[in-house]
């Protein structure tokens, strides 16, 4: 005789509806935790929610608003039938414009090296309709052009942003801000190279002064330079946002109470940004790019790159002049093109922002 009450316990338990569980509540009506801020992590779902905070001239977390679209779309005169690249994919902003240009021929490729970021920008972009025909996405370093060029063939167009993407700021656990604690990372790939930490530990006091000095034009580079250092040697771990920007704030303690606070927000921007140019090292990367850049335009091909320190910048517009008086680009840029004042207000984080460009002769 067959026993069914164990049958008859297993289909019971089987045709259970699971447990329903609740989304995590926004706290307030102004969520502060990252990972609360779902309605602005899933843009396609809550698409009012996200346009009211763009209209609050806030950049909404776990997205990139791009910067000088028009103005890159016109410098760059894309036509269908054209090949170029998107040497920094980032959220996908600026090569959803460029492959809009293209369409229905031609093809982009776009490069980037941050693991985390590259799968969900290119599920957004193939789920918008650009299969492999019209855009390639490579896992690699921009300053690899010639590896690019090496597949496609001279370029009528390249653009590179410099510009860290606000989804790298904004998400606590990359390192990037100094506004909520996490780990002190600051890599654009997590998965290669070593982090800020690991710099911090290293790194001599007169080196370290040079990066901050260098890197970001640190005003009081010698002074935390000198307290990182004496710190690590009393054997205080620094290896969080939160700890670092301590060590900061005690350096600053000298500055009237009514000015500390923009002081510390300012330096550590500063700090953060110089460790964080050393940890990729941004400089090295795209001095090779800009060395291998005019070979890899075909005549009459453009480029336009948006800078967002003095230090890129500067690198940018001696390169661009250093070609031209070699006969290789037939126009430069003779000033930088700045954000309008609109885009300024209603995008903070395009304030900084310098385009430059560059005709192949």
């Amino acid at each position: 005789m067959v026993d069914c009450s164990s049958f008859s316990t297993f289909t019971t338990m089987e045709n259970q509806e699971p447990k329903h569980t609740r989304r995590v509540r926004y706290k307030g009506t102004h969520p502060k935790s990252f990972k609360e801020k779902y309605k602005e992590l899933q843009p396609n779902l809550y698409v009012n929610d996200v346009e009211k905070i763009i209209k609050q001239g806030k950049t909404p977390a776990g997205m990139h608003r791009s910067i000088c679209v028009d103005e890159i779309m016109d410098i760059l005169s894309i036509e269908p039938g054209q090949v170029g690249m998107d040497a920094t994919l980032g959220y996908g902003g600026h090569s959803l414009e460029i492959l809009k240009k293209l369409y229905p021929k031609g093809r982009l490729y776009a490069t980037d090296v941050d693991p985390i970021e590259l799968p969900r920008t290119e599920e957004r972009l193939r789920g918008l309709g650009y299969g492999e025909d019209i855009l390639v996405i490579k896992k690699m370093n921009f300053s690899e052009i010639e590896l690019v060029v090496a597949e496609s063939g001279l370029l009528n167009f390249v653009l590179a942003d410099l510009g860290v993407s606000s989804m790298q700021i904004d998400n606590p656990d990359r390192g990037f801000t100094f506004k909520v604690d996490g780990p002190l990372d600051l890599r654009l790939n997590p998965n290669s190279g070593k982090p800020a930490s690991s710099l911090l530990k290293i790194v001599s006091q007169s080196r370290l002064e040079e990066i901050l000095a260098e890197n970001s034009d640190e005003p009081y580079a010698h002074e935390i330079s000198s307290a990182i250092k004496t710190n690590i040697a009393k054997g205080v771990v620094i290896e969080t946002t939160a700890k670092l920007k301590d060590i900061i704030e005690g350096v600053l303690n000298f500055i009237p109470k009514n000015q500390r606070k923009e002081e510390v927000k300012k330096t550590c921007q500063r700090v953060f940004q110089a460790l964080r140019i050393a940890v990729n090292d941004e400089f090295g990367v795209l001095e090779k790019f800009l060395e291998e850049l005019p070979y890899s335009l075909a005549p009459g091909g453009k480029v336009a790159i948006l800078t967002f320190h003095s230090g890129e910048d500067r690198r940018v517009k001696k390169s661009f002049q250093y070609f031209q008086r070699l006969g290789l680009y037939s126009e430069i840029a003779p000033d930088p093109i700045r954000p309008s004042t609109e885009e300024c207000n209603s995008n903070p984080r395009a304030r900084s922002a310098k385009l430059r460009w560059a005709v192949k002769s």
